[in-house]
């Protein structure tokens, strides 16, 4: 069974980080699927220890936090807070700090992939109507809520797994993290305004009446959505396990008397839901050839101890280039040491910060880069390695810097 399933192993991986085989309209979530199914019907993992394999507090955790984000798009508060900062847009440079600030807050707190979602579309709109050339802003979006989220357990899909594998306190993960990320974040606006400094206008240009689609703002549903919000971050530093808090105050947002539920759960991502899914079953059928433990003797073996804090650092983030940041860190965690939580912190922000490297680098990379090209805007491979590079090479050295300055007797 070691040779099936390292061969369906690789099989998936290769097609998760090429999003897609050729000649077939998959995508990555079928892929991971596939890869589950193959390792079910092959017998490398039975049907019983595939349901096991599944960690089910984080898939709770991801789609309670989507119920809840839900309420807030539908109640039009990621519209107005878009069309707030575009009031900004006379002054380039100030509007690109607030853009990436908000949504920086904003990923920290909900779903890095929700933000980009929600602000794309009118941000694209609000800069085009400016004359303002959108790339800068677009990938300063991008790259912001890729940073952001890297503050908080619950910011993205990969930190919320590292989270709840690794039982780590709310508040010491906030404390831990958010130093680095705000400097990174700071760091990652002055490159991006040294970068296109001169190059912020651009001729104005036509756009559709697309925006027709976006919720308008209700304020009653929005302070709903908020005042949940806020309890909800309470109730994360309290020793009641997250993902129950979160599914508790997303039921009650069910109970709404003018939201229908179907229109609350069809902004649940069940996409990336079953791609979690998938690569744990994958994942599972792996461990069963030992090779993770077999591919530890072979890296100490070879002078490559991930142990070592910076190293883990810098193996987090190629893996996560690889293959993407969540495949990566479903790998990753399997060799995580529960001793001390250091090295959890360490995979969240190396996994995150190296979604930025390029456009394949994180979902929400993509997101705004699809969205962006519906209103004719074309953000290329190249002009995003142009700023994700310095981005993350300069994110990679803060990390490093802050991993001395927390782990060094001073």
């Amino acid at each position: 069974m070691f040779d099936v399933a390292l061969f369906i192993f690789l099989l998936t991986y290769i097609g998760v980080a090429l999003g897609e085989v050729p000649g077939l309209a998959l995508d990555r979530t079928g892929i991971a699927l596939l890869g589950a199914l193959a390792m079910v019907v092959s017998g490398v993992v039975s049907e019983k220890d595939a349901l096991l394999s599944v960690d089910y507090p984080t898939i709770v955790l991801l789609y309670a936090l989507m119920v809840v984000s839900g309420q807030l798009r539908l109640g039009g508060f990621y519209t107005w807070v878009a069309l707030k900062i575009s009031r900004l847009t006379e002054r380039p440079a100030a509007f690109l700090l607030l853009v990436m600030l908000v949504s920086a807050v904003l990923s920290a707190v909900m779903v890095n992939d929700i933000i980009c979602l929600a602000f794309t579309p009118i941000l694209a709109v609000a800069m085009l109507r400016a004359g303002l050339n959108p790339i800068p802003y677009l990938i300063g979006l991008a790259v912001a809520s890729n940073i952001g989220s890297a503050a908080t357990i619950i910011g993205n899909p990969q930190n919320m797994l590292i989270g709840q594998v690794g039982r780590l306190h709310f508040g010491d993960f906030l404390l831990w993290c958010a130093p680095p990320t705000l400097i990174s974040l700071l760091l990652s606006y002055m490159l991006i305004e040294f970068l296109y400094r001169g190059r912020f206008k651009a001729a104005a240009s036509a756009v559709g009446a697309q925006h027709e689609s976006w919720p308008s703002f209700d304020r009653h549903q929005s302070s709903k959505g908020l005042v949940a919000t806020l309890i909800l971050m309470g109730l994360f530093f309290t020793p009641v396990p997250r993902e129950l808090s979160a599914m508790t105050i997303a039921g009650l947002l069910l109970c709404s008397r003018r939201m229908q539920t179907r229109q609350i759960l069809d902004l649940v991502d069940w996409h990336l839901i079953t791609l979690f899914l998938g690569l744990f079953v994958v994942i599972k059928g792996i461990e069963t050839t030992h090779l993770p433990a077999l591919s530890i003797e072979w890296l100490k073996a070879h002078g490559i101890d991930i142990g070592n804090l910076y190293v883990f650092a810098m193996v987090s983030n190629l893996l996560s280039n690889l293959v993407s940041n969540v495949p990566a860190t479903m790998v990753l965690v399997k060799f995580t040491s529960a001793a001390t939580p250091e090295p959890w912190y360490v995979l969240a922000l190396a996994t995150t910060f190296a979604g930025n490297l390029f456009t394949i680098g994180s979902i929400a990379n993509l997101i705004v880069i699809e969205q962006a090209k519906m209103y004719g805007i074309n953000i290329s491979f190249r002009e995003h390695a142009r700023i994700g590079i310095p981005v993350t090479l300069v994110s990679m050295a803060v990390l490093m810097l802050w991993i001395w300055l927390r782990t060094t007797p001073f």
